[in-house]
């Protein structure tokens, strides 16, 4: 059995996952853009002539992560590495959200962005968000003051989306037609 003492912090090992969470749903997401634009070679597994999506290898990390923590019981070195690649399990997961929410969807579906954007704010959140309880009165308004912030961000951030999903959205998704086998 391990100590407290000896396993990392839990908002340490979420900075970690989220580290890898944010680099490899943007790796994932120019990865595929430049397949469907034909700029690098298609990287993508088949089987048969079943393309095997990436979200597939994320569940399978996700399940192998999960059965490590549980049986194994990692010291410190080992939850950090398992915390990195439960990012990456997450962000391989999330970054098609949309196709597994819309079975035999698009790609580009605006609830992948979405969902990534949920998970990362939540691992944010675990990350940096210390004990309410220890905050005082000049970080209680810190936090509401970013929080206010936040909320006219996402607003901003939604409204662009929508403006950028309608305007790209037909040509990504005629990128993605052209680009299938």
């Amino acid at each position: 059995m391990r100590s407290a003492s000896q396993f990392p912090p839990a908002h340490e090992l979420a900075r970690r996952a989220l580290f890898a969470f944010i680099v490899t749903f943007i790796a994932a997401r120019i990865t595929v853009f430049l397949i469907m634009a034909r700029r690098i070679p298609n990287l993508y597994f088949f089987l048969s002539d079943t393309h095997v999506h990436h979200l597939n290898y994320g569940i399978f990390l996700l399940a192998a992560v999960g059965a490590y923590t549980l049986l194994a019981t990692p010291g410190a070195p080992a939850a950090r590495r398992a915390a990195f690649v439960y990012g990456i399990a997450m962000a391989l997961t999330f970054d098609e959200f949309g196709m597994w929410l819309h079975l035999g969807g698009s790609y580009w579906q605006r609830a992948s962005i979405d969902a990534t954007v949920v998970v990362a704010a939540v691992l944010a959140f675990l990350a940096y968000a210390r004990s309410i309880e220890k905050f005082e009165a000049r970080h209680k308004r810190a936090f509401i003051a970013i929080g206010v912030a936040l909320l006219a961000f996402a607003a901003v951030l939604y409204h662009t989306s929508v403006y950028i999903g309608s305007a790209a959205g037909p040509h990504l998704r005629e990128l993605e037609l052209a680009s299938s086998p």
